[in-house]
């Protein structure tokens, strides 16, 4: 799945202020600057500040972040399991079960503006390979 627009979805911590840009400058106050009220592209926060919010939602949701990659978040419940992984805007989900899966776009989508991509086969250049009868997933 991806994240349309990830990083305009982080809330800032403290005031930050930009000239104003090009196009948008008013007559007579040029000399003004803008205070944000969100996180926007080329911001130093920007990664961290939509990262916390992503954090905040999916943990409220249940899911646990793993302790050695802050990046991979893992959902149990009773024998089904679904595993979540967020690479900048762009999340790999692998479950157990399908409705688990679901219920989690759906949680995602109602949270975040979201493309959904399908099956992933492609991941940062490693292939994927499922072979559903025998429940096994690998990478090349």
């Amino acid at each position: 799945m991806d994240v349309k627009t990830a990083f305009l979805n982080g809330d800032l911590s403290e005031e930050v202020y930009m000239s104003q840009p090009e196009g948008f400058k008013e007559n007579g106050k040029e000399n003004m600057v803008c205070r944000l009220k969100r996180s926007i592209y080329g911001l130093k926060q920007a990664s961290r500040q939509w990262y916390l919010k992503f954090d905040k939602i999916v943990t409220s949701f249940g899911f646990i972040e793993n302790k050695f990659d802050q990046c991979v978040y893992m959902k149990v419940n009773g024998s089904k399991y679904i595993f979540m992984v967020l690479y900048i805007d762009d999340i790999l989900l692998a479950s157990s079960d399908v409705n688990l899966l679901n219920d989690t776009k759906r949680i995602l989508s109602a949270n975040f503006d979201m493309k959904d991509l399908g099956e992933a086969s492609f991941v940062l250049g490693i292939e994927i390979y499922r072979d559903r009868s025998r429940n096994l997933l690998w990478l090349s």
